[in-house]
């Protein structure tokens, strides 16, 4: 069957595996069902996640005008620290800056490919830990915006990683960890506006992800240099799919790109 459309983020649902959904217009395949199946994949033009043209991707689904302008593209996405809705302060829209920023955030331990720190919006838990392929993970502070939890990954990372090597990641050469134990050695170095919101009792969340078989070697597909890829899909882990040849594909990093999905 074909489907086509704009590629966006899988959405998920935390099951044991996760599940996951492809959305491509008006029709979604359940990608669960569609392992060891092969899959084409045809690249066919680009269209912005904002405006809708067919221009280059130049970031997170947007073309390089509405990246610098739209407020889901904003700075403070990235660097949390940098949120200022709670003084009333805009960036882009300060609408949907208070929106998105002054609600409970999550800082967070997760292990994917190492133990790092992460934010996110509470209501993203665990769909983050989903999409970084995290196979543990804990949640260590509940603030009530943005900006806390902003200042306690940036105080925290001087400690621990807020990296994920995704090779590592997708390869599944992992270890379990004792995220307890991190968050009782972290616990001294939050913030002190931030100490008064530190989760002193909850558990690891195990994550279980259906992968067939994971790479020994990584080869991510890029679809402006191969606007055509066939291959049989073998995993699915964070936002990848894996393939039976190694071949790796990452479809948050594609969103915008405008494909044709084949499957046999």
């Amino acid at each position: 069957m074909i489907y086509e459309g704009v590629l966006k983020k899988m959405r998920t649902e935390f099951k044991s595996p996760i599940q996951y959904y492809l959305m491509l217009g008006s029709d979604f395949i359940h990608m669960n069902q569609v392992l060891d199946k092969t899959i084409k994949i045809s690249f066919i033009k680009y269209e912005c996640l904002n405006c809708g043209l067919d221009k280059p991707i130049y970031r997170q689904g947007f073309c390089r005008t509405c990246f610098f302008e739209v407020p889901q593209a904003a700075d403070w996405i990235m660097k949390p620290e940098l949120s200022k809705a709670h003084l009333d302060q805009e960036e882009r829209d300060l609408d949907y800056e208070k929106r998105m920023q002054l609600q409970p955030h999550i800082v967070y331990l997760a292990n994917s490919s190492n133990v790092k720190v992460g934010v996110t919006r509470k209501s993203q838990v665990p769909t983050r830990w989903i999409d970084q392929g995290a196979h543990e993970a804990i949640e260590i502070v509940e603030t009530p915006n943005r900006y806390l939890a902003g200042i306690t990954e940036v105080a925290l990372k001087e400690f621990v990683s807020d990296k994920t090597s995704w090779q590592k990641m997708l390869k599944n050469n992992l270890e379990d960890v004792d995220l307890v134990a991190w968050r009782e050695k972290l616990k001294p170095h939050i913030p002190a506006e931030a100490q008064d919101y530190f989760i002193a009792t909850n558990t690891e969340t195990q994550l279980d992800f259906p992968v067939l078989q994971y790479p020994s070697k990584v080869k991510s597909l890029n679809l402006e240099k191969t606007p055509t890829f066939t291959g049989v899909l073998k995993g699915i882990k964070g936002q990848y799919l894996l393939f039976e040849d190694e071949t790796v594909f990452n479809v948050r990093s594609n969103e915008g790109y405008y494909v044709g999905i084949d499957i046999n």
